[in-house]
């Protein structure tokens, strides 16, 4: 029997329906890198640039079970200032994060802060284990040193608790209200509060970012004395990076 071309044709796309619906979703590349620029590095809101810019790039790499390693580098300058040899920052991390129960996720892992040849006493690198819990869009992560802490003497235990929020504004516009407080295990002066408020926008594929950051730590430990510079003032920063 003789088909028509459009029973022919309604046939063959019948037959080929089936096999595009069985088509398997795009993967997610597990491997992605950064690279971007800001005009200072703050961590936990004390500066570590001397308040000047800081060159940054990093690797990840995350499997669909929930498992990631990484690592992230920035030029650094409060090492030099304290006396020793090192103009960078290393970060070695792994751990696992899982979603477990809906809009609930859980991240658990360790970071390993690397001063290569930093040559203080104490000395500088830092261990630290974390935990974090975020709902909805809300997270709270603490962090805790099983080392010396960045080189405070006699510091091991120390403490760093996070709370932080990633807020939709519109237009694209992410706004992450921070606030967090570092405990310095038997050097109380050290211990301080920081807090932030930060807009990011991805536009023209890159990571735009202005925050305003700023702590109530003591100026007699964070200024760097011959500039005498507050390591910890409120200030905006300027930030750009690219994922690829």
């Amino acid at each position: 029997m003789k088909m028509s071309s459009a029973v022919l044709a309604c046939g063959l796309l019948a037959l080929a329906l089936p096999a595009l619906a069985d088509e398997p979703a795009p993967q997610v590349d597990p491997l992605t890198f950064n690279v971007g620029v800001a005009s200072d590095y703050r961590y936990r809101g004390i500066s570590q640039t001397r308040l000047k810019p800081a060159l940054q790039g990093g690797a990840d790499y995350a499997d669909a079970g929930g498992f990631y390693v990484g690592t992230w580098l920035s030029t650094i300058q409060w090492i030099k200032d304290a006396g020793g040899d090192s103009s960078a920052e290393w970060d070695i991390y792994g751990g696992y994060k899982t979603e477990i129960s809906k809009g609930v996720t859980l991240d658990v892992g360790v970071l390993q802060y690397e001063y290569v040849n930093n040559k203080l006493n104490p000395n500088a690198n830092t261990f630290e284990v974390y935990g974090a819990l975020s709902i909805d869009v809300f997270t709270a992560k603490y962090s805790h040193s099983l080392t010396n802490l960045f080189g405070f003497a006699d510091s091991k235990g120390s403490g760093y608790l996070d709370l932080s929020a990633a807020l939709d504004v519109g237009e694209g516009f992410t706004l992450t209200p921070h606030v967090g407080h570092q405990f310095v295990h038997h050097n109380s002066p050290a211990s301080y509060t920081d807090y932030s408020l930060t807009l990011n926008k991805d536009y023209a594929g890159f990571t735009w970012g202005l925050a305003v950051v700023g702590t109530n730590a003591d100026k007699s430990v964070y200024t760097y004395v011959p500039s005498d510079k507050f390591l910890g003032k409120t200030s905006a920063v300027l930030s750009i990076k690219k994922t690829f």
